[in-house]
């Protein structure tokens, strides 16, 4: 194909009628004659009127005509050639070749703003494909790379599309696994059912626990199905594995605070009694000593029915709760400072009572003990929030939170005599009812704020 030639593939159009049969060309060629045709036909009847001799006329006449052909020609020309450039131009950019260009693109030329625009609309569609394939490399690159399995298929169930991990997950070759059913490939179940699906099943002689999600989407119109399966297997390994090391940690943390200072009176004592003769205040000696023997086994003991109360907590046993009851009796419980209520419109929450109970006795401790480094305020207040929910919040006037890190790590605490386990088990409370629990310093004044949010229907 060459610029300024007729379009090598033209598109199949209807068949014209009428005058319309004949080619624009030719549609010009005959118009420019035809602008001529009248003074032709004026001189003709002239000089077929005259009584002078007519043949030199005739001559003129012959060449006038001759010149009208050609200039008529010409006209044909410079029109036809332009269009024939524009019509090169848009079937290079209708089958992707953006690198034509049209010459003679001036402006405040009609033909000249056309190609201009043409040109323009060609290194448009050149930067935005270029930018397409850039993207689709980046995607190629991602997919390949995530640690997901990935699987698209046809309407006819065929395997089209397959990352790295998805072929690790069904241990095949790609060459192999492109264009296979997906029954054959042991996915033909996972397109069927429910969109996200977990589950524990076996991939290519490996078992696991899996989430599957399944979307629908088309490419060229057609309609395609994409398979994500997660091994979450591998996660949940690690995470047991990290929570493990946390618990033995604290557990090693707090048994060794207990039994180093038991085992030191001990040895003490043992050498107390072994003495000969005893000293004078060895009973005062082994009261002393009976005595911080018996306040770290307890402190033990607190701390082991605190981890049994974590790890036996059930789930709620839901009824209907007034909040504002519920708020005024976890504030008559406090003795050390007085409780402010703040009372907010009346509201009603479908909750376990007893453990709500246990929740803001926990945060109405906490927010008491801050306050005591304040003047000692404390306040409760409820009120509705977005989204259908509920938030009641423990207001203290204490120095704040100075870190978050580790305010919900159990058993952690900086409270001579603390369990460490308020706060965790009332964020598992409100996290069991569906709810959440947070914590942050307050903006209108110093202090801190306990956050609980609950669906206000259950």
């Amino acid at each position: 194909m060459s610029v300024g030639s007729p379009p090598s593939s033209p598109e199949q159009r209807p068949p014209a009628r009428g005058l319309l049969r004949i080619s624009f060309e030719w549609r010009v060629f005959l118009g420019a004659l035809l602008v001529a045709l009248p003074g032709f036909l004026v001189a003709a009847l002239v000089i077929a009127s005259s009584e002078v001799d007519a043949s030199f006329w005739w001559v003129l006449m012959l060449f006038a005509a001759l010149t009208t052909l050609a200039l008529a020609a010409s006209l044909r020309r410079h029109i036809v050639f332009p269009l024939y450039t524009l019509s090169n131009l848009l079937e290079a950019l209708r089958e992707g070749d953006f690198s034509l260009r049209g010459s003679r693109a001036q402006r405040n030329d009609a033909i000249g703003d056309v190609v201009w625009e043409v040109n323009a609309l060609s290194r448009t569609l050149r930067d935005q494909r270029l930018r397409a394939e850039e993207a689709s490399a980046l995607l190629a690159k991602v997919i390949e790379s995530i640690d997901i399995a990935l699987f698209s298929f046809d309407a006819e169930k065929r395997l089209q599309l397959i990352n790295a991990a998805g072929l690790r997950l069904l241990g095949r070759k790609r060459k192999d696994s492109l264009g296979v059913e997906a029954g054959k490939l042991g996915l033909g179940d996972l397109l069927e059912g429910d969109a996200v699906q977990m589950l524990q099943r076996g991939f290519g002689g490996a078992g696991g626990r899996f989430e599957v999600r399944r979307h629908q989407f088309r490419e060229a119109g057609l309609p395609q199905e994409l398979l994500v399966v997660t091994d979450l297997s591998r996660a949940l390994r690690e995470e047991e594995r990290l929570a493990w090391q946390r618990l033995i940690r604290v557990l090693g943390h707090e048994l060794n605070n207990s039994l180093a200072p038991i085992r030191s009176m001990a040895g003490t004592l043992a050498g107390l009694v072994m003495r000969e003769p005893p000293p004078p205040d060895w009973r005062d000696d082994m009261r002393d000593g009976l005595r911080i023997i018996g306040e770290r086994a307890e402190s033990l003991s607190r701390f082991m029915i605190g981890y049994a109360t974590l790890a036996r907590l059930p789930a709620p046993s839901r009824r209907k709760v007034d909040v504002e009851t519920l708020v005024r009796k976890v504030a008559s419980l406090e003795q050390r400072v007085k409780v402010q209520v703040e009372a907010g419109e009346p509201a009603e929450l479908q909750a376990d009572p007893d453990q709500l109970e246990q929740a803001l006795i926990n945060l109405v401790k906490n927010a008491v003990e801050a306050s005591q480094e304040g003047e000692g305020r404390v306040s409760i207040r409820w009120q509705a929030a977005d989204n259908d929910r509920l938030r009641i919040e423990v207001l203290d006037d204490g120095l704040g939170l100075a870190t978050t890190d580790n305010l919900f790590v159990p058993f952690f605490t900086t409270k001579p005599g603390g369990s460490g386990i308020g706060l965790v088990l009332a964020r598992q409370i409100a996290e069991g009812h569906g709810g959440s629990l947070l914590l942050e310093n307050r903006s209108d004044a110093r202090g801190c704020i306990a956050r609980i949010a609950l669906p206000s229907g259950g």
